[in-house]
């Protein structure tokens, strides 16, 4: 019994716990190098090679800058920019090194102890809160080729992939180069890469510009940066930049009483968004992108590569000016937000459809909303009551977006009845595009009302009475102001819009007053073809309809046509092509396209001519349709400039110029049937001349441009004496002019006119 219990052998769990763990850092090293050799011959996808390295390229942003050096938007897929080392302050990268990779500047790309810390807690010990161990480096490797998915080999395969291409990147770049390479491809949210975009975004200033706890808060929201976000989350920034801070002090970057001072400071953000669809002047953005590619199409690079607007980094300088576009904005929406309120209260709350119910029905069906509902199967009533489902969602109003519950229909119709407009600036010498606005919010409403077409009432009238000057007529010839019916237009006759007839205007009367009457009168006698020509070669390049209500703008018209045909007259009859553009660098900064300043050349109408519809225009804002620039808005300087309404208040517009710049506005809805339904608010005078008044408040305001409110058109003393007349003669015998312009051959039927002219006089004063 003895004997068998002795032969029993004792186990040594110590030494067979050595054994195991040695045999499974064994098994574990065999494994590791496995997958090392694996991904280095490429099993797992090829490895950037040092060639390919050396010439990393990102998607880099194109910007595009005002004519004040304003950054107005991007065209990008990422949202990324590049800042040179020099451009980024020495305290941002301190802050990036104590808080992401403390031995940065001891390491060859991978960290020892960070990854043996990563491989026994995280790996062996489950212990998530360990960290990821990587390297400023890695993480570099991670942002410029990404990680693909192996499944449970993912995270072990992609480690050692950003560690060998990390070792290749130390091999080839700099310290300060890896840190640059970093901080323009690492991302801060909200689709920003790079410091340089987030810098502008969050704090609106160039990264050199940044303090130090405005640096920490960028750093801050590298580790998490939805969390982290100063916007959206101010405490749990305002935690983590603090934490960024003690970090820069417990490496030495920060004494304490810096510290402690830089605790005590709010977040401070001041947001820019530069999206596609919003920051300034959005409509203008869109168009520069189509005149860009465009250009670009036919540009090639020294290699014979075409460039790509989104990823090349280029560089667009275009001639909007910043501030002028802000005031643009600001004015329109203060405007636009009181006409609304007076929209619907003058619809009493009723909508403006409620006579053709159709148009809302075709709204809805146009839809994003209704036609996705289509696409699943559902029929057009099932996508409508679909539609009437109640849901929180965003909605555009004139105090800014608001979060409510509302169905979708509802909101289809409530965007539908939005009041929109169009504005544009143009220096009228040079045909620089100043400021443009397109619409009420490009989010929202991407329909540009700057090109857009739409009938120009009045505002087409300028043209009209240039070509009757050039067939002989006089600004003070006088036409009576009576109803006629043109038999060979279908019997068609035009009406005033004050329903007022009688008496005799002059031809700068008529403009200055608008009588309709007699501007169709001009048009006929001009010739309806050759004023068409005429309005083609000032710039028009839309379809006019050869028909005598042509002189009341039944054309439909882009306000960016009707600012450049202005543009004629402030030229001394010369054309001038507008400019949006000035020049386009690549991201070295060389220039690929460039289009010097215009100056006007081609000439379309005598200097006369010219000057005389300039002061006949003048006349409008002194005595006529717009002086309420002098009644209201008190201004004292030199303006001319045309209103126009269209029929049933649909199109308000208003054109004016000073010596300077020439200033369109057009105010209706997207839809015919949303106008007002009295004249009282729907004229141009009242709906679209105050954002033209406004306007120029502003420039008056700004010191660099109170100067605008001293410059004259000089017009000729000679060109003035021939306005030497009265607008309006109740009973004079001025009127015989009309008769002598018949070109009658029947003698018969010029007396019967003269006497049928005298009896309606005498029948007319009995009545009196």
């Amino acid at each position: 019994m003895c004997a068998k219990r002795s032969s029993k052998k004792k186990i040594n769990w110590k030494k067979l716990l050595v054994k195991s763990f040695f045999t499974a850092v064994f098994i574990i090293s065999i494994i590791i190098f496995t997958l090392v050799v694996l991904v280095k011959i490429g099993v797992f996808g090829n490895l950037p090679t040092y060639a390919e390295l050396k010439q990393i390229k990102n998607n880099t942003a194109t910007n595009i800058y005002s004519v004040d050096n304003k950054l107005l938007g991007r065209y990008y897929y990422q949202n990324r920019t590049n800042a040179s080392i020099e451009e980024i302050p020495d305290y941002l990268l301190n802050a990036l090194v104590a808080t992401e990779d403390v031995r940065f500047y001891e390491h060859h790309g991978i960290d020892p102890k960070s990854t043996l810390r990563v491989l026994v807690k995280t790996v062996i010990l489950f212990n998530r809160s360990s960290g990821g161990g990587s390297t400023i480096t890695q993480q570099l490797a991670k942002n410029l080729y990404g990680r693909k998915d192996f499944g449970i080999m993912t995270i072990p395969v992609a480690k050692i992939r950003e560690m060998i291409v990390a070792r290749r990147i130390e091999k080839l770049y700099s310290k300060k180069e890896i840190l640059e390479l970093y901080l323009n491809t690492v991302s801060f949210g909200e689709n920003t890469y790079g410091i340089e975009t987030a810098s502008i975004i969050f704090f609106n200033k160039q990264p050199s510009e940044l303090k130090i706890e405005e640096s920490a808060i960028l750093v801050g929201l590298l580790k998490a940066n939805t969390s982290y976000n100063p916007r959206t989350n101010k405490e749990a920034a305002l935690k983590r930049r603090n934490i960024v801070l003690g970090q820069m002090h417990k490496y030495g970057y920060l004494r304490k009483e810096e510290l402690d001072s830089l605790k005590q400071i709010p977040i401070s953000i001041k947001y820019r968004k530069l999206t596609h669809v919003e920051g300034p002047a959005p409509y203008f953005r869109e168009y520069v992108k189509k005149r860009c590619l465009e250009i670009l199409e036919n540009k090639k690079r020294p290699d014979g590569s075409t460039y790509n607007l989104y990823t090349d980094g280029l560089k667009i300088y275009t001639t909007l000016n910043g501030q002028m576009q802000e005031y643009l904005e600001q004015v329109v929406a203060n405007h636009l937000s009181k006409l609304q309120k007076q929209f619907n209260k003058d619809w009493k709350n009723k909508e403006p459809w409620i006579a053709d119910p159709r148009l809302a029905i075709l709204q809805i069906e146009q839809s994003k909303v209704y036609q996705r509902l289509r696409k699943r199967g559902l029929s057009q009533q099932e996508a409508i009551a679909a539609m009437k489902v109640l849901h929180k969602t965003e909605i555009f109003t004139r105090e800014g977006y608001k979060d409510t519950l509302i169905s979708s229909l509802d909101s289809v119709l409530h965007h539908f009845k939005t009041l929109q407009t169009g504005a544009l600036v143009m220096n009228g010498k040079t045909g620089d595009i100043l400021a443009w606005l397109g619409g009420v919010n490009y989010k929202y409403f991407k329909y540009d009302h700057v090109t857009s077409k739409r009938q120009t009432g009045s505002t087409i009238k300028p043209i009209i009475y240039a070509s009757a000057l050039r067939h002989g007529i006089k600004p003070c010839d006088f036409f009576e102001n009576d109803s006629i019916v043109y038999d060979d237009y279908d019997d068609w006759t035009p009406r005033n819009s004050d329903g007022g007839y009688g008496g005799f205007y002059s031809v700068k009367g008529a403009l200055a007053n608008s009588v309709n009457t007699i501007s169709v009168k001009l048009l006929m006698q001009a010739g309806i073809d050759s004023t068409i020509e005429l309005a083609h070669k000032m710039g028009i390049s839309s379809y006019l309809p050869p028909v005598p209500s042509l002189a009341l703008g039944t054309g439909e018209i882009s306000l960016y046509e009707m600012v450049k045909s202005y543009a004629v007259f402030l030229n001394d009859g010369r054309k001038i092509e507008p400019r949006i553009i000035r020049r386009i660098e690549d991201a070295e900064g060389n220039i690929i396209y460039a289009d010097p300043m215009h100056v006007p050349t081609y000439t379309i109408l005598s200097e006369e001519i010219a000057q005389t519809i300039l002061a006949m225009m003048q006349g409008v804002v002194d005595r006529g349709t717009a002086n309420g620039l002098r009644s209201l808005w008190k201004f004292e300087g030199d303006f001319a400039g045309k209103t126009g309404t269209t029929q049933n208040n649909t199109d308000a517009w208003f054109i004016g110029m000073n010596p300077k710049l020439i200033v369109g506005v057009w105010v209706g809805g997207d839809s015919p049937v949303v106008r007002f339904r009295t004249t009282m608010y729907g004229q141009g005078a009242y709906s679209a001349l105050p954002v033209f008044a406004n306007f120029f408040q502003k420039l008056y305001k700004d010191n660099k441009y109170s100067y605008l409110g001293n410059e004259k058109f000089n017009i000729p003393d000679s060109i003035q004496s021939q306005l030497n007349c009265n607008d309006f003669d109740e009973e004079g015998e001025s009127w015989i002019y009309d008769l002598f312009r018949k070109d009658d051959t029947d003698i018969g039927e010029f007396i019967r006119r003269i006497f049928g002219r005298k009896k309606k006089q005498q029948r007319e004063q009995k009545r009196r």
